[in-house]
């Protein structure tokens, strides 16, 4: 399974276009990160997202957010004026958070409640465990 989560801050804002159809929302964005080692450079990745992903990244996200994306990562191959050939990474979104969480795109934002007290009423009974026979041998230990 294809799943990549990446931190990374928007460099370039989302751009929203549509399919030739004109019925799915497309939208791009650049986003970078840090490397892995010290002394090599910052990381950047397109991100795109489709539907009503895109129109919420379009609306929600700007140049300079920090984000988390979750989404599958894949391999384009580009064909340069120079001559050659290029592969580039890109990163299509399946969900976006920023990461203060006050904004996330691609799931359906769960209300938070105010805080409460559980009473003593409001509490399940304990199930209590059904008894084991003794004759049963105890398999729980086989080391596989």
């Amino acid at each position: 399974m294809n799943t990549c989560v990446l931190m990374a801050k928007i460099t370039k804002a989302p751009q929203l276009r549509y399919t030739q159809d004109g019925q799915t929302a497309i939208s791009e964005m650049w986003v970078q990160f840090p490397p892995l080692r010290s002394g090599d450079p910052m990381s950047t990745i397109k991100v795109t997202g489709w539907g009503n992903l895109a129109q919420q990244i379009q609306e929600q996200f700007h140049e300079g957010d920090q984000v988390i994306i979750e989404g599958r990562l894949g391999m384009n191959t580009i064909d340069r004026p120079e001559g050659f050939k290029e592969k580039q990474a890109e990163l299509t979104a399946s969900r976006i958070h920023t990461t203060d969480m006050s904004i996330s795109a691609g799931a359906t934002p769960a209300a938070s409640p105010a805080p409460t007290r559980p009473t003593p009423a409001a509490q399940p009974a304990a199930i209590p465990a059904p008894p084991q026979a003794e004759s049963e041998p105890n398999y729980d230990d086989i080391p596989f």
